[in-house]
């Protein structure tokens, strides 16, 4: 059974960068396409970005384009959500994912996902 455990959030300034790491046990996740979604208090959960199972293809939410950058390391079974340039409403409970349904995909859709890590909280503050 994939396991994921993200890690990396905290509590950063207005402009300030934060690397996410979702560490994967139990399987490898090189044949997994792998996605990072978060969720605000009192919002629905959205898509962030992913990264297909190669790293050959990446897909961001339109809001993050430019500030953000998912990465993987299949030798670390690791993938990685570099995030820049932070701004307030970027604060939430991010998750990572896993699927292996159209792993060549970078899927945006939170129910392609079998697998999701227990989330890690990024706060940003004014």
């Amino acid at each position: 059974q994939l396991q994921l455990v993200e890690s990396g959030g905290g509590l950063v300034q207005t402009g300030g960068s934060l690397r996410l790491s979702c560490a994967a046990s139990g399987r490898t996740l090189s044949s997994y396409a792998m996605g990072w979604f978060r969720q605000a208090p009192g919002k629905e959960r959205e898509f962030v970005a992913a990264i297909t199972w190669s790293g050959g293809g990446t897909n961001y939410l339109d809001s993050v384009k430019g500030r953000f950058s998912i990465s993987r390391d299949n030798a670390k079974n690791t993938v990685y959500l570099q995030m820049n340039s932070l701004k307030p409403e970027d604060t939430a409970v991010y998750y990572c994912a896993a699927e292996n349904h159209v792993p060549w995909q970078a899927s945006t859709s939170d129910y392609e996902y079998d697998h999701w890590g227990q989330g890690t909280q990024v706060t940003v503050s004014l």
